[in-house]
């Protein structure tokens, strides 16, 4: 199967290297020919600039640039008709993912939105618990998402917020585990340490409480900055069972108790963390594209999951809870 992958940063790179692995024919397109050749030649596959991309068929293609250009690169590949593997977010605006979906809609293109911690194996098999009534009627849930290290202001003037660029994946997860909508959020921050997320009225510490439609509550912690390292964790309490998801011995946290044998050295970045789960979930996207599987992350997740990063922001401003659009 011949695959496309557009861009040859760090994500590019990441498809790249595990599509070859699974057994595709890659072609590398980038908006600098340098950059696809340097990316391409790693990996012995094929480059090409995008103003050629549609000089050849492919089976299906992966857009992994920045997120300003996801758009505009999507309204030219959605109407070849091929599966697309889209990273997060489709756009950081709701009018846009919209037109995106409704143009899938109108031509039969699939897209899979990059929401690698879908498949991450720890996480997946927590879900599954949740699915087949092993941990009883959900009570709560705890998630931890703290970054490692703090964001660049390069990074800081398109990532959106703290809850369209980090909690996104809380909010994905949160429908995906309970299987229910977000019904309600409220959400506080601040700016504690890093400054320069105050000038783009962000922050580098938030604080959300989420409802779901079906009655289970959420508590969702985040940070911008983490001096152990990148740490994301959920904990799943029902009235059967209690369980922990990304408690390991890399787990970025001290134990003032000392009874756990923690690593030397933790997890240093999201992409150490869900390393095995990118993987699985680029895997996953090339038997998509053979029709082995359907769709495992629609366009309507990235939409749903934004409505909530977009209703924190509301949370914010008001200082009262908010309820999520649909």
């Amino acid at each position: 199967m011949r695959i496309a992958v557009i861009g040859a940063g760090r994500m590019g790179a990441l498809r790249t290297e595990d599509l070859v692995k699974v057994g595709a024919d890659v072609t590398v397109f980038n908006r600098s020919l340098a950059g696809a050749k340097l990316l391409a030649d790693k990996f012995n596959t094929q480059y090409g600039e995008f103003s050629d991309i549609h000089a050849s068929e492919f089976d299906g293609y992966v857009v992994a640039t920045a997120t300003d250009s996801h758009v505009a690169l999507l309204a030219q590949l959605i109407p070849l008709g091929k599966p697309i593997l889209c990273e997060k977010p489709i756009s950081l605006i709701v009018e846009d993912t919209d037109s995106v979906i409704e143009d899938c809609k109108r031509t039969g293109t699939q897209i899979q939105v990059g929401f690698q911690r879908r498949f991450d194996p720890p996480l997946s098999k927590a879900a599954k618990l949740v699915a087949n009534g092993e941990i009883g009627t959900l009570y709560a849930m705890h998630m931890y998402a703290h970054d490692h290290l703090p964001s660049t202001l390069e990074f800081l003037e398109g990532s959106g917020s703290i809850y369209r660029d980090l909690h996104v994946h809380d909010f994905d997860l949160i429908r995906w585990i309970t299987q229910s909508e977000i019904s309600k959020v409220y959400a506080t921050q601040a700016v504690r340490e890093h400054k320069q997320y105050a000038k783009y009225d962000d922050a580098d510490v938030s604080l959300i409480s989420v409802t779901t439609e079906s009655g289970v509550q959420i508590a969702i912690t985040g940070t911008r900055h983490n001096p152990v390292g990148h740490d994301v964790r959920i904990e799943i309490f029902g009235s059967k069972d209690s369980v922990a998801v990304g408690l390991n011995r890399k787990t970025p946290i001290h134990d003032v108790d000392g009874q756990l044998d923690f690593a030397e050295v933790r997890y240093q970045g999201f992409i150490e963390r869900f390393r095995e789960a990118f993987a699985a979930e680029t895997s996953a996207f090339y038997d998509f594209v053979q029709g082995k599987i359907a769709n495992p992350c629609p366009p309507e997740s990235a939409r749903q999951a934004l409505r909530a990063a977009i209703a924190c922001e509301e949370s914010i401003k008001s200082g009262s809870a908010v309820i999520v659009k649909n």
